[in-house]
């Protein structure tokens, strides 16, 4: 099973076995922006660095920006959410994925928080 790493912004990192790594945000973001309504996606073969805006979504709540959390090129976009950008808020660890990636350097995950630390986040904000 591929191991989930979670960044503050609230954006999960899935490293799958081909190599890629799949992006997409936490139940909590989703929850916390409400029904999404609009979702822009970056183009596939998209170089990014880390920090760099990779996608916009918008709710019935707010606007927010996906940031980069590593350096990498975009493979895959979820195409589906143009349409139905509520998969998000139906199932954000599953079909609500927002795009996939080749990461430059796959040690830049081991600076994400694992589940635990991304739990005692939260228990340190309550």
């Amino acid at each position: 099973m591929a191991q989930i790493k979670y960044t503050v912004e609230h954006e999960w990192l899935r490293a799958e076995e081909d190599g890629t790594v799949t992006v997409g945000i936490t139940d909590f973001a989703q929850d916390h922006l409400g029904d999404l309504v609009f979702v822009q996606l970056p183009e596939v073969g998209t170089e990014l660095a880390k920090g760099d805006e990779a996608a916009v979504i918008e709710s019935v709540k707010a606007a927010s920006e996906i940031n980069m959390p590593v350096a990498g090129t975009i493979t895959e976009i979820n195409q589906s959410l143009a349409d139905e950008p509520g998969k998000i808020n139906e199932d954000p660890l599953g079909a609500g994925w927002f795009f996939k990636m080749k990461v430059g350097d796959m040690a830049e995950l081991s600076n994400l928080m694992d589940e635990a630390a991304y739990v005692a986040m939260f228990k340190g904000q309550a």
